[in-house]
């Protein structure tokens, strides 16, 4: 099934795929398919989950500015591949609100980086303040414009997030008076 809607994003817009038309491709009857998956939303979400479910290694080069910027980049490099924004488009587009499995896996990671860091001593960001700064851009740029994140800008983004937990933690250190 999972090939079948991939196959099928490939060839039409998201709006046009529907339930027997991934059930033809697959070579199954619908109700196959129903009885897997009781929506579109279910079966894209599961599409989306196996894609993008350790898809991007959690990189460990020692300090917080590395991992960002490595990941960052991998990231914004995983966006420009057209199948990739296909998975996403349509299964945003279907969401029961839950929130597509990119965005999980990919908080999840950064999550994984962060309490790594914690764990070394570092001052680190809300897991919500990382995905504002890094992941919003990424994502916006990908899924909006025409201008699609390179690594000089991904890096650009890890190292405004590593600066600004730098900066906050000077500024918020007691005064030995």
């Amino acid at each position: 099934m999972h090939r079948a809607v991939i196959e099928l994003l490939a060839d039409a817009p998201a709006e046009q795929l529907t339930m027997p038309a991934i059930a033809a491709r697959a070579g199954v009857h619908p109700t196959t398919v129903y009885r897997r998956w009781a929506s579109l939303g279910d079966l894209l979400a599961a599409v989306a989950e196996s894609r993008f479910t350790d898809d991007l290694v959690v990189p460990d080069t020692g300090s917080l500015r590395g991992d960002l910027r490595r990941w960052v980049t991998d990231v914004a490099t995983d966006l420009t591949d057209p199948e990739t924004l296909a998975i996403i488009r349509a299964a945003l587009g279907s969401s029961t609100g839950g929130g597509c499995a990119c965005i999980v896996e990919r908080r999840t990671q950064l999550g994984a980086m962060l309490d790594r860091e914690r764990d070394r001593g570092g001052v680190v960001p809300t897991v919500d303040r990382a995905a504002d700064v890094l992941m919003a851009p990424l994502y916006f740029r990908a899924l909006f414009t025409d201008q699609p994140g390179d690594a000089d800008w991904a890096h650009d983004l890890a190292d405004s997030l590593v600066d600004h937990c730098a900066t906050t933690a000077v500024a918020t250190r007691p005064s030995s008076a």
